[in-house]
């Protein structure tokens, strides 16, 4: 499916600035949650953008740096790990899509006509939104926002590893692979791990009181 063909379509029905909008970090078991929104610079192609989690690491990397060199507007938010705990993931995410749209529009010039958005909605915005199963794979501006989201948590992880470098968050990302699991139940839960998480507050409890 041709991503760019899908975004000239919203278009065709009348809107002339589209972003696209997606998060990464909804399902770790620690680390932030980021948001990004993007604005593609009009008539500018970029091979192969896709959704993120179809794109190899080195791949996803060249294709973030593709992005930040096409001239493309940007809004990004990260809202960390006290914040979910505090809010739900669910609301945590919205907080960062809000604040990346503030961040993109804070120059009135890059007001979008409408927002494309990866299977959520955002109340607290009123400018007009589209909520789109599975719109990293459809959407071009929906596909960038989640690389350049992606490539930002990674990054934000890989710095966590030198911090805290017994959990190997380099390789995990903070994702409940077993390895990662494994480092909780020996080391017990670090100050970036999600506490409000069942799996990480499980593993916190002595064994008998794990339920």
């Amino acid at each position: 499916m041709n991503l760019y063909e899908y975004d000239e379509s919203i278009k065709r029905d009348g809107a002339k600035v589209i972003a696209g909008m997606d998060e990464a970090g909804r399902g770790p078991l620690a680390g932030p949650v980021v948001a990004a929104v993007v604005v593609l610079d009009e008539g500018f192609r970029i091979n192969n953008i896709r959704d993120s989690k179809k794109v190899p690491e080195k791949e996803r990397e060249q294709l973030f740096c593709e992005i930040l060199l096409s001239d493309a507007t940007i809004g990004i938010s990260i809202v960390d790990e006290e914040e979910i705990d505090r809010l739900n993931i669910l609301e945590a995410t919205r907080l960062a899509m809000h604040n990346a749209i503030i961040d993109l529009t804070k120059d009135t010039a890059n007001m979008p006509d409408i927002i494309l958005i990866d299977a959520l909605n955002i109340p607290s915005i009123k400018i007009r939104q589209a909520s789109i199963i599975k719109g990293d794979t459809k959407s071009a501006s929906i596909a960038s926002a989640s690389i350049v989201a992606k490539v930002v948590r990674d990054k934000i992880m890989i710095k966590y590893h030198s911090k805290y470098p017994q959990y190997d968050f380099d390789k995990h990302k903070g994702y409940a692979t077993k390895a990662h699991l494994d480092k909780i139940r020996k080391y017990g839960p670090s100050p970036i791990h999600r506490k409000s998480f069942r799996k990480v507050r499980d593993l916190a409890l002595p064994f008998s009181e794990r339920l």
